[in-house]
């Protein structure tokens, strides 16, 4: 019966030490403590496994618990050598090196064979007493020797280390005594081993000198798999008494106690109070915050800034963000409308327990100036504040599943609050949560913040882009009105002159039918469309003709130019961008000057001149704000039509350029690619 109380006790504590081992390879190169850390639990592992496999009588398990020994006195030194002087390490080296000596002795005469030298069995042993008591000795001085602030650190290793030596001190007092059966020893001996490993675990997450740390993660692994080997011992151990006592119906009472205790096992792990539960209390007693803020910072931001046209909205996201800190199952964000707050979106919230009313315009106001976490349950026991008692409507109150309001607060202004559902393991909140819900809640206002100030700007852009168009359509009515004004002015004059009703006539037949076009494209831009005609063959000389004809009532314009001059492009943009150019050099010119409109071309491009006799203008200006748009020169100029010229020349891949002299005039120049004759076409092909 003892045989395998030995097996188990060692096999498990080789499990715990074995486990706690693997956790800190990721970290064992960076410190020298670390280290030999490390390599002290794979040792302790190694040296249970050789006892719960081999005899403990044998060569293997005397020669991995010297080299376990070796270890932990290394990782001792390691420790109480940091931060000293050299002379103080000196004779710290020397005394740990004596008591390496003896390891190695005991060592030695362990691995020679007791048949050959029965003597050398008595030194053995008190070797390995002189080792236990120095060790004993030197954990002491070790915790004795460390600075006060590191002391709590150390404090369970100390007595880890300490009860381990104790208890080889007394296995080889009672050899030495000569006590044969040493068995039920050294089975204690290995439950006592195995219950070492969770001190050492707890030493490393309290220590404040060693740099050592556990991850949640892997502390959670490691004890699940302490709790799985736990259940299964106890399996055994209950399987073997009932097999002892169960007599002929042993069988079907082993079957129904592993059934019945799995099942239990299960539907307890499944409950989701014992498993927040399980984790609360690890957190509280094993770290020393409750939590892990580097893994919960990065869950935050995925949930956030989780990418796809698959993903949820950005409100609902923040809401199940800061739920999850809390292992909240639900929650409801409310939103400022105007005075009050209203209901935005909600997840895990069902729509039926909403009321249709918020009335919460007191709460708003008050969240807004205080920025305050309110705990519900502190109001309804009637323990809170009571301004926050005078600002929480009635339906939260009387709404139990209704936990915790985190106001979103960004510079100043409220922009949302969020209701939290109670979580499964119902608490009061600590320190910890408020801090990490009040950063929580700035980092999802900020959000909110900058995703309605791009609704905003997107709000802005569709009102620039239509204000920009309108603008364009309001400087052709301005050359409209200025057009018939002039009409107007000569028909006084001239009234009687067959030559001016003519085209007195054709200027307003003209007006009118730029006014329609006008409000043609008017209505395109009201319904957010542009009108596009395809590209056709243009002649440029009786465009010309044309644009001078609609203006000469206004001001004496001049032609010229040959009728070879044909380009591909849309004849009414061209036309739109000669009447801006010639609409501004009439209103630069003197009454006497004539505006003349010329054209050449060289076989690739031609070119159109707009040239006026006026005031000209100076070279800063032409540079730096003849194409910028609502910058003019002219009292009362909107400044559009230059940019729109330009603007609709490149559409049709053009250009225009400008030349201009103060006091003698400006030459607009419209360049524009020249259009292929077929019969040049079919030569070519």
């Amino acid at each position: 019966m003892v045989q395998p109380l030995i097996l188990w006790g060692h096999a498990l504590a080789a499990l715990l030490f074995g486990v706690l081992a693997v956790s800190q390879v990721r970290g064992a190169g960076s410190a020298l403590p670390r280290l030999t850390f490390l390599i002290a639990l794979g040792m302790t592992a190694l040296w249970a496994l050789a006892v719960a496999g081999i005899d403990d009588r044998e060569v293997a398990p005397r020669l991995t618990e010297s080299l376990r020994n070796l270890a932990w006195l290394a990782f001792m030194y390691a420790l109480v050598r940091r931060g000293r002087r050299a002379t103080e390490s000196a004779a710290i080296t020397g005394i740990y090196t004596i008591v390496g000596l003896i390891v190695l002795i005991g060592l030695a005469l362990g691995l020679t064979a007791e048949g050959s030298a029965p003597a050398f069995a008595g030194v053995r042993m008190v070797l390995a007493m002189m080792v236990a008591v120095s060790a004993l000795v030197l954990v002491h001085h070790l915790h004795v020797a460390v600075s006060p602030r590191a002391r709590d650190g150390i404090r369970l290793a100390v007595m880890a280390l300490a009860a381990l030596w104790l208890i080889d001190l007394l296995l080889t007092a009672a050899a030495y005594a000569g006590i044969e059966d040493k068995s039920p020893m050294i089975a204690i001996r290995g439950f006592a081993v195995a219950a070492l490993a969770p001190l050492f675990a707890l030493a490393v997450h309290r220590n404040g000198d060693w740099s050592l740390r556990l991850s949640r993660t892997v502390t959670y692994q490691s004890l699940s798999l302490i709790g799985i080997a736990v259940y299964v011992l106890s399996m055994v151990l209950a399987t073997s008494a009932i097999t002892a006592w169960g007599g002929g119906h042993a069988r079907i009472a082993q079957t129904a106690f592993v059934f019945g205790s799995t099942a239990a096992a299960l539907t307890l792990l499944s409950s989701p109070w014992l498993r927040a539960w399980i984790r609360v209390k690890l957190a509280k007693h094993l770290f020393r915050h409750r939590y892990d803020y580097r893994a919960e910072w990065v869950r935050f931001t995925d949930t956030l800034g989780q990418p796809g046209a698959d993903a949820a909205p950005l409100d609902e996201r923040i809401v199940k963000a800061i739920a999850d800190l809390t292992e909240s199952p639900g929650g409801v964000l409310l939103v400022p409308e105007e005075a009050e707050l209203g209901f935005g979106a909600a997840w895990n919230w069902p729509a039926d327990a909403l009321p249709s009313q918020t009335g919460d315009a007191a709460l708003a106001a008050f969240l807004g100036a205080s920025s305050r976490i309110v705990e519900l349950d502190r109001l309804r026991t009637g323990h809170g504040d009571p301004a926050e008692l005078a600002s929480v409507p009635i339906w939260m109150l009387d709404c139990t599943q209704a936990w915790v309001l985190v106001p979103l607060v960004h510079f100043g202004q409220l922009t949302g609050v969020i209701l939290l559902a109670r979580p499964p393991l119902d608490r009061a909140l600590d320190w910890e949560d408020f801090d990490l819900l009040h950063i929580a809640g700035r980092q999802v206002a900020s959000y909110l913040a900058e995703a309605r100030a791009q609704g905003a700007l997107a709000d802005a852009q569709r009102f620039d882009e239509f204000n920009r168009r309108f603008a364009f359509i309001l400087h052709d009515i301005k050359n409209l009105v200025s057009q018939l004004s002039l009409v107007a002015r000569n028909a006084e004059r001239h009234a009687d002159n067959p030559d001016f009703r003519a085209d007195m006539i054709a200027t307003l037949k003209e007006s009118a039918g730029r006014m329609n076009d006008l409000l043609a494209r008017l209505s395109l831009h009201h319904a957010g469309g542009t009108r596009t005609e395809p590209p056709t063959t243009i002649h440029i000389l009786p465009l010309i003709e044309r644009v001078a004809a609609g203006r000469r009532a206004q001001h004496p314009i001049v032609t010229s130019g040959t009728d070879d001059a044909i380009i591909e492009g849309d004849p009414a943009r061209l036309e739109q961008v000669l009447g801006h150019l010639v609409q501004n050099a009439i209103e630069a010119s003197p009454p006497t000057e004539p505006v003349t409109l010329a054209i050449s071309t060289d076989g690739e491009r031609v070119a159109i001149d707009v040239i006026d006799r006026g005031c000209g203008m100076a070279p800063g200006f032409v540079r730096d704000q003849l194409f910028r748009p609502f910058v003019s020169s002219k009292p009362g100029g909107f400044g559009i039509g230059a940019f729109e010229a330009r603007q609709l020349t490149a559409a049709m891949g053009g250009e225009v350029s400008v030349t201009s002299r103060e006091g003698e005039g400006t030459r607009f120049r419209v360049t524009l690619p020249a259009a292929r004759r077929r019969a040049a076409l079919d030569a070519v092909a």
